[in-house]
C-alpha cells in the first residue's frame, strides 16, 4: 500500500484570485498551468489500493481560499481510502473557531499550514494556541516549506529552521515539512533529523531530477531515510508519475563516478506506514 501525504482538493479557478492565477505562469513558462482536481483523475493515475491525505488551503495574502467543509466533502467520497485535513490562516480573524470546527465538527484530522503564501512564521509565539490544540487532540500539521512563484509571499517565512523551535516547544506534534523544504534541502534534513517526530515529504520534487538526487543524497549520507514520507502535490504530479521519476534517478549517473542513492531505501519510502507515524493509522 502507498500512502500519498500531500494531494489536494479545490475547485480551479473558484478558489484562487485572478492575481495567483496570473503569477502561477512563472511556474511553466508563462503558461497558465491546468489545476484542476478531480477524484476520478486522481484514482485514474496511482495504485488501487493507495490511501491518501487531502487538503486545500488558506491564504488570504496570496490570493487561495478553500473552505474545510469543501474538503470535508471531497473525502466523504472514498472514505475508506481518503483523509481530510483542515487549512488555517492564522493572520485572518476566527482562525481559532476555524480549527475546532474542521477537527470537531467536520471530523478533519490533521492541520495544512502556508505560512508564506499567508505571510506568517510557524514559530511565531501567537501561533502557540494551534501548537497546543495539536498536541493535546493528537493533529499531526503539515507545513509548506521551500520556495513559490508569488510575489508577496515573503521567503523568510518558510525557511525549515523555523520549525525547529516549534518541534522544542511542542516535542509532541507530528509535523511534516512539505516538499522536502526544496529549495532549502539541507536546512530541512537537519532540522528532522534532530527532532523524534519532524518529517519532510517528497511531493511535486521528481520533475527537478538533478536536484532531487541531491537532496536524496543529502537524506542519505545524514542518516535519515526514515524521515522522509511520499507525497506527490497533486494536481501539480501524480503518483505514477512521481514513482517513475523516484525509481529512475540512479539511471542519469551512467557513465560518472558519482555516488548512487540507495534503491532498496528508496522503495522503503515508498511504501512507508506514514499513518503509523503520524497517529492516523485507526481509520
Amino acid at each position: 500500500m502507498i500512502i500519498d501525504v500531500h494531494s489536494h482538493a479545490w475547485k480551479y479557478p473558484d478558489h484562487f484570485s485572478d492575481d495567483f492565477r496570473q503569477q502561477a505562469r512563472r511556474s511553466k513558462a508563462g503558461v497558465e498551468m491546468d489545476l484542476t482536481v478531480t477524484y476520478d483523475d486522481y484514482r485514474r493515475r496511482a495504485p488501487d489500493d493507495t490511501v491518501t491525505i487531502v487538503f486545500g488551503g488558506k491564504a488570504r495574502l496570496s490570493g487561495l481560499w478553500v473552505n474545510d467543509d469543501y474538503v470535508a466533502q471531497y473525502v466523504a467520497v472514498d472514505a475508506d481510502r481518503l483523509i481530510g485535513f483542515l487549512s488555517i490562516d492564522p493572520t485572518q480573524a476566527g482562525w481559532q473557531e476555524e480549527l475546532q470546527r474542521g477537527h470537531q465538527e467536520l471530523g478533519l484530522r490533521g492541520i495544512k499550514l502556508m505560512p508564506m503564501y499567508a505571510g506568517f512564521r510557524p514559530d511565531e509565539s501567537q501561533l502557540d494556541p494551534l501548537w497546543e490544540y495539536a498536541s493535546e487532540h493528537h493533529l499531526p500539521v503539515l507545513l509548506h516549506t521551500g520556495t513559490t512563484f508569488v510575489s508577496q509571499g515573503p521567503l523568510e517565512t518558510t525557511l525549515p529552521r523555523h520549525i525547529d523551535p516549534v518541534a522544542m516547544r511542542f516535542p509532541e506534534v507530528r509535523i511534516i515539512m512539505a516538499h522536502l523544504g526544496h529549495p532549502y534541502e539541507g536546512e530541512a534534513v537537519v532540522t528532522a533529523r534532530k527532532h523524534p517526530y519532524v518529517y519532510c515529504d517528497l511531493s511535486a520534487l521528481y520533475y527537478r531530477p538533478f536536484q532531487l538526487y541531491h537532496s536524496l543524497m543529502l537524506v542519505q549520507e545524514y542518516g535519515v531515510w526514515d524521515k522522509v514520507l511520499f507525497g506527490t502535490d497533486y494536481p501539480f504530479t501524480t503518483i505514477n508519475s512521481t514513482l517513475e521519476g523516484l525509481r529512475n534517478l540512479n539511471q542519469m549517473l551512467a557513465g560518472t563516478a558519482l555516488p548512487r542513492l540507495n534503491m532498496a531505501a528508496i522503495e522503503t519510502l515508498i511504501y512507508r506506514d506514514s499513518l503509523k507515524l503520524l497517529g492516523l493509522d485507526e481509520r
